[in-house]
């Protein structure tokens, strides 16, 4: 039998000063350890952060809000038809929904436009826009698209349409021309975030429209309040991976939970039933895996008005219709990726992925709403940045994935010259390309590749924050650490790692036996259940008994109505 080894590198980080640990006494010197490894120097910076509470910034410190606020209000004065242009993910879907809501509550003539994936492609397109103006349509407002969309926003001005761009990707070397541009990270916007997700900024618009209104008697008081809306900033928030070790995504997250969990919206509690989760348990690690993948599956495979119409349903029987129709196209969606992964990887077992900087595969075949999944999926497995791109006839379109060590969209704009289109953030991008110039960007961005990662270690590296003793893996130290919630992108769950446990019950669990549970315990102390999501094929190499060393994280388990500690296994290891 083969010793269970790992294919990462375990990380410990260093420990805190002892003077540092001291500045805390309101908790564990766990918690004060894994904060200090956040980079909380100050305990003030460290409680403001876990209080989470500190009010969101004011709107109209945004370049454009004031422009946009007195255009759109104008618009509802005059009962303009408006159309909120949104994107196909969870993000555009999520902000598409609370900006309509919040017009609507204005009392404003709004209808959505969500463009198909697969029959218009990403963002703001021309024909669409002419299509609208001459439906009447007098003002177009996108959110989570536009900001590289600097000749269809002219095309959009020509065809007789206002335009105001809402955005929160990157900026690229012209601003387009629309008649306000509303994204922090404009060069000149003083706004004190710029990482806010697309419906983050969707949400400072709403906020800004309302505070405006307040201040004007004469207008319609919106109907809804601006807080019922925070579930779904919380869901394309956490779905887009905007970080959440920023403030302003901590509390809107945070706030937008509390609104999940109480139940109120028919469209996210049909949601949270088919994807087998329990009501007033949703955090963000839930939406992570179950509610964002299910939202983001209409677009993929289908019409992403699926997913908005779920969110704006008024009654239980459409929600639940819904989102039966949601799960069945995750579950299509999961198929298919599951099969250009496994074509992709049949192809580079063929070669030496280890002296490639860069994975580029591309296939008629591969479903444009998969391609960034499989993408990630590679990136992920082979720790190299993956482009996977869905052959067209005259254009192709590609997603793209990185690892830190690499800025995909920085690489991209290298290529600008050969790409019809492209944008994105530092680890995930995507582009349209002319067929005649594929060879030619594969080419260049492995060159690019080679130069900036060259000379270093490209293997996965698991970031442990700290070694626990076993007699620490209790229930009063798994509720300290959910004060680290909202977990995700740039605020990860803490790991840990614990070594010299003994196996006493192994198994592998779920569909396809592709997860692992186990029982570990040290000799005089009491067994602590552990499961490791994704860790079943390690079960061959893991005999009854074996000691191990373990990383993961210390989570709380309920069932029943009890709750416990329970170790959610990242990595296992023979004991060294």
């Amino acid at each position: 039998m083969k010793t269970l080894t790992s294919s990462k590198r375990w990380l410990i980080a260093p420990p805190a000063p002892p003077e540092h640990l001291k500045r805390y006494p309101d908790m564990s010197a766990v918690l004060a350890q894994v904060l200090y490894n956040r980079g909380f120097e100050s305990a003030n910076d460290a409680f403001q952060f876990l209080l989470a509470n500190q009010a969101p910034f004011n709107p109209f410190e945004m370049k454009g809000m004031n422009t946009a606020v007195a255009r759109i209000r104008n618009a509802i004065r005059k009962n303009e038809p408006i159309i909120v242009y949104g994107d196909f993910d969870a993000d555009g879907v999520t902000a598409t929904a609370l900006l309509v809501t919040a017009l609507q509550a204005l009392g404003a003539s709004v209808k959505p436009y969500i463009p198909h994936r697969i029959d218009e492609g990403y963002g703001l397109n021309s024909e669409a826009l002419y299509k609208l103006a001459h439906a009447k349509v007098k003002l177009v407002i996108t959110v989570d698209c536009g900001i590289r969309s600097v000749q269809e926003v002219a095309d959009g001005k020509r065809y007789g349409l206002d335009m105001i761009v809402t955005d929160h990707h990157s900026v690229g070397v012209d601003i387009p021309p629309a008649d306000a541009v509303i994204n922090p990270k404009q060069p000149d916007c003083k706004y004190p975030e710029d990482m806010l997700a697309g419906v983050g900024i969707a949400y400072k618009l709403a906020d800004a429209l309302f505070r405006a209104t307040a201040q004007d008697r004469r207008s319609r008081q919106p109907d809804v309040s601006l807080e019922s809306l925070l579930d779904l900033v919380a869901i394309g928030t956490v779905a887009d991976l905007a970080p959440l070790d920023r403030l302003e995504n901590r509390v809107l997250v945070q706030r937008g939970l509390d609104v999940i969990n109480n139940g109120t919206r028919p469209g996210i509690r049909a949601l949270i039933d088919v994807a087998a989760g329990r009501q007033g348990q949703i955090d963000a690690g839930r939406i992570g895996y179950a509610l964002g993948p299910r939202i983001n599956a209409a677009g993929r495979l289908d019409s992403a008005m699926t997913a908005y119409h779920l969110l704006m349903a008024k009654e239980m029987t459409q929600a639940a219709r819904l989102a039966t129709e949601l799960q069945t196209l995750n579950m299509r969606r999961q198929e298919l990726t599951r099969q250009a992964q496994d074509m992709i990887r049949e192809r580079l077992d063929g070669s030496d992925v280890t002296e490639a900087p860069l994975i580029f595969a591309q296939d008629a075949s591969f479903q444009p709403g998969i391609v960034g999944l499989v993408a990630g999926r590679l990136a992920e497995e082979y720790y190299r940045p993956a482009v996977v791109m869905e052959l067209g006839e005259e254009e192709s379109r590609a997603s793209c994935r990185s690892i830190p060590q690499f800025d995909i969209t920085q690489a991209l704009d290298q290529c600008a010259d050969l790409l019809v289109r492209h944008g994105g953030h530092a680890q995930a991008a995507g582009l349209t390309v002319r067929n005649e110039n594929i060879t030619a960007l594969r080419t260049r961005l492995t060159e690019i590749a080679i130069a900036q990662l060259s000379g270093q270690e490209l293997s996965p590296a698991l970031e442990v924050d700290m070694e626990l003793p076993y007699a620490l893996l209790d229930l009063p130290l798994a509720e300290e650490l959910t004060r680290l919630e909202p977990t995700g992108h740039h605020n990860r769950p803490p790991i840990f790692m614990t070594r010299g446990l003994r196996v006493i019950d192994r198994r592998a669990v779920g569909k396809e036996n592709q997860h692992l549970r186990l029982r570990l315990s040290q000799p005089g102390q009491p067994s602590i259940d552990a499961i490791g999501f994704g860790l079943g094929d390690r079960l061959p190499d893991l005999p009854e008994m074996a000691m191990v060393d373990v990383a993961y994280e210390l989570t709380v388990n309920e069932w029943n109505g009890s709750r416990t500690a329970q170790l959610s296994l990242q990595d296992v290891r023979g004991a060294e």
